[in-house]
């Protein structure tokens, strides 16, 4: 596989993870760690800004949320982001450290836009937690390599 062709589908697979679809960029990125042909530092890099700018999309869904919400292609429900907005009132800016989860994670940085979080802040958090998930299932792959 060429270097632009793994690392275009690794940005696209991480990219797609934090926004409206289902997605596994957590495998995408071991298979391509596991295959051994490129730098794990730029894999990791292309996963997490990818991942970063999906929810910087998120972010902006929620400061528009109003218009959105009753879309069919809105990426949360109802039921989860009522259950990140109290998450986002009880511990704030704090709980973005938690966006890299599944299920909870996407709502928690479409909540922070609804109450409407300093964007450097939200960026700064957010890239905290999905680069250090990153990084984590970096070292775990490489050393079990």
């Amino acid at each position: 596989m060429s270097a632009f062709a793994a690392y275009g589908s690794l940005f696209l697979a991480a990219f797609v993870a934090a926004t409206i679809l289902p997605a596994q960029s957590e495998a995408v990125l071991a298979g391509l760690l596991a295959a051994g042909q490129h730098s794990p530092t730029i894999l990791v890099l292309v996963a997490g800004i990818g991942n970063v700018l999906g929810s910087v999309v998120n972010w902006l869904l929620g400061r528009s949320v109003e218009r959105f919400r009753d879309a069919r292609w809105f990426p949360v429900s109802a039921k989860n982001l009522d259950r990140a907005g109290h998450w986002y009132r009880r511990y704030g800016w704090w709980s973005l450290l938690l966006s890299w989860l599944p299920f909870i994670g996407d709502p928690l940085t479409v909540a922070a836009g609804i109450m409407r979080e300093p964007f450097p802040r939200f960026l700064l958090v957010v890239s905290i937690a999905k680069f250090g998930r990153y990084i984590v299932l970096a070292a775990l792959v490489l050393h079990w390599l």
